[in-house]
């Protein structure tokens, strides 16, 4: 029987709006999934500065994750965008606060995937959801991509990825979500909830 409080959690940093949009689109996919919800959460940027403080929540967007949030999840989509092929500093830098979940266990078994947006089309896509994969792995938790099933997979020429949805951004002129990277984060939105309710029956 589901749980009537289970979520997936959709945690990422976003700096010009295209992970926010991504994040939106694997949300939608996972309210097509009965009993089960999207929980959307970002994360504080840090700063180089040391005097440099956050206000403990954000003038607009989604709140800002707390180990609560990420604690309770039933399953978890992690999205950054590209910073040199790896994730954004601040999303690395919440994750590396979480020891206490890992030493716990809190999130073994609990399916997980990773999202990703890039200035240039070749920008580190593949590697930068690679790499967020790696503390979801040391967290004991289930990875889940894209499958080829997906036929918006083999048709999109911007975004997509089967480690993960993909989004080309563009360096100058912000390229919005094309329909097959909308329908890929909606997919693996949809196949993160069923595979949580699989895993938690």
């Amino acid at each position: 029987m589901p749980d009537s409080n289970a979520y997936v959690l959709v945690l990422y940093y976003s700096r010009s709006g295209q992970t926010a949009e991504m994040a939106s689109q694997i949300a939608r996919g996972v309210a097509r999934v009965t009993g089960i919800e999207a929980k959307i959460r970002t994360v504080a940027p840090v700063s180089p500065d040391t005097e440099a403080t956050a206000a403990p929540i954000p003038d607009a967007g989604a709140p800002y994750c707390t180990k609560d949030d990420l604690r309770g999840c039933s399953a978890l989509a992690l999205g950054s965008p590209t910073r040199f092929g790896n994730m954004a500093a601040p999303l690395k830098y919440f994750l590396d606060t979480t020891g206490d979940l890992w030493l716990s266990g809190a999130l073994t078994d609990k399916p997980a995937g990773a999202f990703t947006s890039t200035g240039s089309l070749h920008g580190g896509q593949e590697s930068t959801i690679l790499s967020m994969m790696l503390p979801l792995l040391h967290h004991g938790m289930v990875l889940c991509g894209v499958p080829y099933a997906e036929s918006a997979l083999n048709e999109t020429d911007a975004g997509g990825t089967p480690y993960g949805p993909s989004h080309w951004a563009g360096t100058t002129e912000k390229r919005s979500l094309t329909d097959h990277e909308k329908t890929i984060c909606q997919a693996f939105g949809q196949r993160l909830a069923a595979l949580a309710q699989k895993l938690q029956n």
